[in-house]
């Protein structure tokens, strides 16, 4: 193995994968080149994710559009995506998680027969709907894999059960717990004064944006905060609210003006990992927190009627409400009044060194 290309554009697929970057720099291997090729997405927010690591892009396809629709960015990596793979002739492709430019990588680099790495492999709802497309997008990617880097057991069962060969099968952990160890020793994430000057503790902190959760779902999350907020006026409720329509209507409409209900624009990763840090627990209806939070050792109440990350609760870490007001409610009720010791409990996500494992199984393969 000599040449590495790495493609990413999201911020979370940029955070998960820059510890591979910097292990194999940290590692210093001579004749390994790691290049990272960026998709183009979401420009302002891959930058952010890229200068919390330090790292820079070697190529970027500039795929962003307005108003994309999913086959916009596939078409757009289909035509792009060859010219940088002649380029760089890597001896494998990098992909991470479920986007759709994710899959369109694989295939492409599929189609030109270069090995295809998917770190997070084996996640599944198995529920083509929720998360749409991602569900659908994670499946493809599994199709083209050489290399299956899989962050749970839970997930290597789940291609053990698709009949996926056991020989592109490799357990390492999560990428993300490697993320947040870097962090946190980089970053303070303890100033809460810079976040908000209204904000103060205890606090719960909340996001939900799917688009699972559009139309009653929100109404009826937003109805279940208003409620707890009324419950526990001890408690400030803390929630950065998406920009679109379909989350920001709804929430102002009905959370505005309670005295403890704290709505904030879209915050920086960082510091949503300085909410995530310093609450009490954590509501939200997103994946990624589902495996942030263990490693801060918070609690999280899902909104979603199932998840693809059942290790946190079959652990007791984490549970599934949906978007019901009435077991929102109860759970928040419950946690508030007897707190589970998360930090007491075993990561399931991983020790914080999957990247090292990632690059170690690279390295061997191409020995062979």
């Amino acid at each position: 193995m000599k040449n590495i290309l790495i493609v990413a554009g999201t911020r979370p697929e940029i955070i998960k994968l820059a510890p591979v970057m910097l292990a194999a720099k940290r590692r210093g291997f001579a004749k390994l080149e790691v290049r990272l090729c960026l998709t183009g997405q979401h420009e302002s927010m891959a930058n952010e994710a890229l200068a919390i690591f330090g790292i820079e892009g070697d190529e970027n396809l500039r795929i962003m559009g307005a108003n994309q629709t999913p086959n916009d960015v596939s078409a757009a990596i289909f035509q792009k995506l060859p010219e940088a793979l002649r380029k760089y002739s890597p001896d494998v492709v990098i992909v991470q998680g479920d986007t759709t430019s994710a899959a369109a990588a694989a295939i492409c680099a599929f189609n030109m027969r270069i090995p295809v790495a998917h770190v997070e492999a084996g996640l599944r709802s198995h529920d083509l709907d929720a998360p749409f497309p991602e569900e659908l997008n994670r499946k493809v990617v599994t199709c083209t894999a050489q290399y299956n880097f899989c962050p749970t057991t839970y997930a290597r069962q789940n291609l053990v059960r698709e009949s996926v060969s056991r020989n592109t099968l490799f357990l390492t952990g999560n990428t993300i717990v490697d993320a947040l160890r870097i962090i946190s020793e980089q970053h303070n994430l303890d100033d809460l004064a810079k976040v908000h000057g209204s904000l103060r503790k205890p606090f719960v902190l909340v996001t939900a944006h799917r688009r699972e959760s559009f139309g009653e779902g929100i109404e009826h999350i937003c109805d279940a905060l208003k409620q707890c907020s009324a419950k526990f006026p001890e408690y400030q409720f803390v929630y950065p609210v998406h920009l679109n329509p379909n989350i920001n209507g709804p929430v102002r409409e009905r959370l505005s003006n309670i005295r403890n209900v704290l709505l904030l624009p879209p915050v920086s990763y960082l510091v949503l990992l300085t909410l995530l840090r310093n609450c009490e627990l954590v509501v939200s209806d997103s994946g990624g927190i589902q495996e942030e939070a263990p490693s801060f050792g918070k609690y999280c109440i899902v909104l979603r009627d199932v998840t693809e990350r059942m290790e946190s609760v079959d652990k007791g870490l984490s549970e599934l409400v949906g978007t019901n007001t009435t077991r929102i409610v109860k759970a928040v009720s419950e946690r508030i009044a007897k707190p589970i010791m998360v930090r007491k409990k075993r990561n399931p996500y991983g020790d914080g060194h999957a990247s090292e494992k990632i690059l170690d199984i690279l390295m061997r393969a191409g020995k062979k």
